[in-house]
């Protein structure tokens, strides 16, 4: 009988080639002008600077904590570990490698127009997409078929997310201080348009928008997809699941090939119609993907002779991702009543722009909360919590595309800023300003889809920490309300996103406050500058956020690991249990309302500058610029790094969850 791992293994590979294939055809596009080239570069080199000073630091982590895992647990876990963390760092900075190489080039194709400028920024951002997918389904497939026990690749996982918590903070901060220092001089003081060659800052925005967007969320899906397909094949562990289905470890394996099978084929109907519908083009790609993994999730059903309840809960998962894909278009993308209330208010003044915002905010976490929870409670009626993992594994066969839907948006919006730094003709921004819109839309779509997932791969993993718990201790664990120490671990739980969030926030305000003031500067003290005269000090701007980002990224991480450890220690295993399900809920809400709040925001912005209610330099731009300004720190920064939070958080659990067993004082 053929190996599963083996196989899945080589359709990784496939991903990664075929990556590698679209990477070649993007090179050898034309990359425009000289004046063009140098501002790619300059983009380039900065993104590359920050790169390499990040993952030094992160190596340094890497090694103490390998070393640590090596000692306590063996030579399995530890080697997971590092093959986790250097595949998750890889797989970010291969789709931030292509993405500051595609925008130089999607600018220089937008003269020929929309439909070539869409299939070449697309083409970019499915490097990242199935570059991800590939090396994910790789790392597992690789560790399965050597050590044939899903419990010894727990260190996987926890190195996935460890290194996605480091790229999602350290890029999030970063890109949002370079962002926000640019808008609230360029635009509000200086009354310059974004992107203006004169602002010092636009260099590290554009920058930002490659190691936030790109190699943050590569990294962040990279581990979701490790991590969920992880906690899938421990729960085929139990007695309950390996007694009932068959092949129940490879099973969901075998999905994710299948899907890695349908990204790339949903990659080949991402075309423009003569509707010039660039969302619709897109989509139609997803829709593609998701059919033919769909179509191949029966077949792999049928052929392990498993009970098609097993299919219909992937199903239940394809749902899933569906509903919450249209319930975050809808709330921030500019063609719908919230974001349009939102520039409506902006008419008023900034406070009542942030209050609508706010609200838009809020009301945007109910559906996809209840969407969630139907799915969870519909998986669970057919398969029980195996089927819950399985609908999470569902989610993943849409990750690629959906990968490639994010990292398309920093390349439209790079490709915009080149060509307004470049003073193409406006023809062509025109072309980049309706990629870029769309990519804005995109983005929350893709944040949306990774805070759905992570929450449903979460569930599955405190599951799993249930089971490993009741492994160590040879008895079942009950986690129960009327204990205490479960009570005050919810709250401890609740509790972190916040503090996490509060951390983040105030990093990206204090570095977008030295940003401001060395723009104003420049702005001072270098003559002719704002007559076009003179040539900004970019590298100034972007040494400060690189400094700022690599500095502020410790202490998130540090929350992470040190919260789990100590209430595992001196509160013991209930304690711990009730923070994880506290962490889940509290960081899915929080991420959901911070993500989608602030594309709503942004999107108002583009709304009004699009010519709505003044259009751009009038009163409600201001107030819609600054609404903007607040969100940006929000979706960019915070809310998508909770996803790593709640995954660190519960891998760390897992693999520590003998030692708390043993060492934890137990206090209730």
């Amino acid at each position: 009988m053929v190996d599963t791992s083996i196989v899945t293994l080589i359709i990784g590979l496939i991903a990664v080639v075929y990556a590698g294939y679209l990477s070649f055809k993007i090179l050898r596009v034309n990359p425009g002008s000289e004046k063009m080239q140098q501002i790619s570069d300059a983009i380039k080199e900065g993104a590359m600077a920050f790169m390499k000073r990040q993952y030094k630091t992160i190596a340094v982590f890497t090694v103490i904590i390998a070393a640590i895992l090596w000692f306590l647990f063996g030579m399995p876990v530890a080697s997971g570990f590092i093959l986790g963390a250097l595949l998750s760092g890889l797989s970010g900075f291969i789709g931030m490698n292509i993405s500051v190489r595609a925008n130089v080039r999607t600018a220089e194709t937008a003269k020929k127009g929309l439909k070539e400028a869409l299939d070449l920024a697309f083409k970019g951002g499915s490097v990242t997409g199935l570059a991800v997918v590939g090396l994910a389904l790789f790392a597992v497939s690789l560790f399965y078929s050597i050590f044939k026990d899903p419990v010894l690749m727990v260190g996987l996982g926890f190195g996935a997310s460890l290194v996605s918590l480091f790229a999602r903070v350290g890029g999030g901060i970063y890109t949002k201080a370079a962002d926000v220092g640019a808008d609230l001089v360029g635009k509000v003081e200086a009354g310059i348009p974004e992107d203006d060659p004169r602002n010092p800052a636009t260099i590290a925005d554009n920058v930002g928008d490659n190691v936030g967007d790109c190699a943050g969320m590569g990294a962040d899906l990279y581990e979701t997809y490790v991590v969920t397909l992880l906690a899938a094949m421990l729960l085929a562990l139990i007695p309950s699941v390996s007694g009932i289905y068959n092949m129940p470890v490879e099973y969901p394996l075998m999905l994710a090939g299948m899907a890695v099978i349908g990204s790339i084929i949903g990659t080949w109907f991402v075309k423009l119609g003569k509707s010039k519908n660039i969302m619709g083009a897109l989509y139609k790609g997803l829709f593609v993907s998701g059919l033919v993994s769909a179509i191949g999730f029966y077949f792999i059903t049928v052929l392990t002779k498993n009970p098609l309840n097993l299919f219909l809960a992937t199903l239940v998962g394809l749902v899933i991702t569906i509903l919450i894909n249209v319930i975050t278009e809808y709330y921030t993308a500019t063609k719908f009543s919230p974001v349009r209330k939102i520039a409506e208010a902006s008419v008023t003044g900034a406070g009542t722009n942030l209050i609508a915002g706010l609200a838009v905010g809020m009301q945007s976490t109910i559906i996809p909360v209840l969407v969630i929870s139907g799915g969870i409670v519909a998986a669970y009626w057919l398969a029980g919590v195996y089927g819950i993992a399985i609908a999470a594994v569902s989610m993943l066969s849409l990750t690629g595309i959906i990968i490639a839907l994010d990292s398309y948006g920093p390349i439209t919006d790079n490709a915009g800023g080149i060509a307004e730094m470049a003073g193409l003709d406006n023809k062509v921004r025109k072309t980049t300003d309706a990629l870029d819109a769309v990519g804005n839309t995109t983005k929350a779509v893709t944040k949306g889809y990774a805070i759905g997932s992570a929450a449903l791969g979460a569930l599955a993993l405190f599951v799993a920490f249930t089971e490993e718990i009741g492994n160590v201790m040879t008895t079942q664990v009950s986690f129960v309300l009327t204990n205490p120490a479960v009570v005050v671990g919810l709250f401890i739980g609740a509790l972190l996103p916040f503090a996490f969030s509060s951390v983040l926030m105030t990093a990206v305000g204090n570095s977008a406050h030295k940003i401001v003031f060395e723009v104003r500067r420049q702005f001072k003290e270098i003559k002719g500058l704002m007559e076009g005269k003179a040539k900004p000090e970019y590298g100034k701007c972007v040494d400060i956020v690189t400094k700022a980002a690599l500095h502020n990224m410790i202490i998130p991480a540090g929350i992470a690991i040190i919260a789990p450890l100590s209430v595992g220690l001196l509160l013991g295993i209930k304690a711990l249990g009730g923070l994880l399900i506290g962490v889940i809920l509290s960081g899915l809400l929080m991420a959901l309302f911070m993500a989608n709040t602030g594309a709503a925001w942004d999107n108002a912005k583009k709304y009004i500058e699009d010519g709505k209610y003044g259009g751009k330099g009038k009163d409600a731009h201001k107030a819609a610029v600054i609404g903007d300004t607040v969100g940006d720190p929000f979706k960019d920064t915070a809310g998508p790094a909770l996803n790593a939070l709640i995954k660190v958080i519960n891998t760390f659990a897992i693999v520590f969850a003998p030692l708390f067993v043993a060492y934890g004082l137990n206090l209730f």
